[in-house]
């Protein structure tokens, strides 16, 4: 129902402000609702539709069907795509897509260019999987001597190196105690 996908986008807007769900008297105000009945008739609908459950004190709770955003089955060069009347896309949770390990998963900003040539950028954040195996190629976070880098594994003459991706900095050639913290499995740009 059309409508019930506004309210849904007012209920995440509330969410995301408040990091809960309001009560059923401030649900009516919030959504423009005249009376307690229109409130409880949406959430039955959006708690069949997996969107919302009860929980044991009767209050009402995100599932993780909330958290997906639309996901449009096909890619576009640029703009934005065109749905037709009625169609609704398939959702995807953010999460879901990028972390496969949540236990395991760091997320770690970037600082600086020294792998811009990867896509990379300073200000991004990449997601890490601290138990995925590494191999050559891999880029990875290493601590070396208890400072961290972001660099692409690679070896020299039998010997692992870490390799910017940007040739004004040079290769780290790490001597003594080093050792990798995780491998990158995903990234996250926002755009202002």
């Amino acid at each position: 129902m059309k409508k019930d996908s506004i309210y849904l986008s007012k209920l995440r807007d509330y969410y995301r402000d408040h990091r809960a769900l309001p009560s059923y008297s401030t649900m009516a105000e919030v959504l423009g609702l005249a009376s307690k009945s229109a409130v409880h008739a949406l959430v039955k609908r959006l708690v069949d539709e997996g969107f919302l459950s009860k929980t044991p004190d009767r209050r009402v709770a995100p599932e993780e069907k909330f958290f997906e955003r639309p996901l449009t089955q096909s890619a576009v060069r640029a703009g934005m795509p065109s749905l037709a009347e009625g169609d609704a896309p398939d959702g995807m949770a953010v999460d879901r897509y990028l972390i496969n390990n949540p236990a395991s998963s760091l997320l770690v900003p970037v600082k600086g260019d020294s792998m811009i040539n990867a896509g990379i950028r300073d200000g991004d954040m990449v997601v890490i999987d601290t138990t995925a195996h590494y191999k050559v190629g891999d880029i990875v976070i290493a601590e070396i001597e208890g400072e961290v880098t972001l660099k692409t594994l690679a070896k020299e003459a039998g010997f692992w190196v870490l390799q910017p991706e940007n040739p004004d900095y040079p290769i780290i050639r790490p001597e003594g105690e080093w050792r990798i913290v995780g491998v990158l499995v995903g990234l996250m740009r926002k755009y202002k």
